[in-house]
């Protein structure tokens, strides 16, 4: 498995999991966005979006393209 795939299959199951939780019980905009420490979803956002940014490069690293 590539880095790229690997990268993509950690934030799929991120997603799985923000799925699981808000159909258990809800998404408060405030916990989404500004979570208190220990809320299971502080850090969600950061990281979600950290894997993203490493993939969009990947992405254009393989076209020879840049953002």
């Amino acid at each position: 498995m590539s880095d790229k795939q690997a990268l993509i299959k950690e934030m799929l199951e991120m997603q799985k999991k923000f799925i699981e939780y808000e159909q258990k019980n809800g998404i408060d905009p405030k916990d989404y966005f500004v979570p208190e420490e220990g809320h299971e979803l502080a850090g969600y956002r950061q990281k979600y979006m950290e894997l993203a940014m490493k993939v969009v490069d990947m992405a254009h690293a393989e076209a020879g393209s840049s953002r």
